[in-house]
């Protein structure tokens, strides 16, 4: 009698991580405030309070972080940005 030898299979997690994304926002002279403000509002979600923040900071800074997530989420954000000629960049978090 032959003698079987049963293999059995490990079920095996692998784990991706996955590494967070950034939309930068860049400063210019031909929007308003206001425009920023509600075009931060409609692409990320985020209340008029903390668009303004931002706003300020790509003022005074030159660019800023607008958005930071998942590499297809920061894209959409920008695309959204986009909309009006803002400009923006999508970067991995270094």
């Amino acid at each position: 009698m032959a003698h079987e030898t049963e293999i059995s299979e490990t079920e095996e997690t692998v784990k991706f991580i996955i590494e967070p994304w950034h939309a930068i926002l860049l400063n210019d002279d031909w929007h308003t405030f206001n425009e920023v403000i509600c075009q931060l509002v409609k692409a990320t979600g985020f209340s008029a309070d903390r668009a303004e923040k931002i706003a300020r900071k790509v003022h005074t800074h030159g660019e800023a972080i607008c958005y930071t997530g998942k590499r297809e989420q920061c894209e959409h954000v920008a695309s959204v940005l986009s909309e009006i000629k803002l400009g923006v960049r999508v970067e991995r978090m270094s």
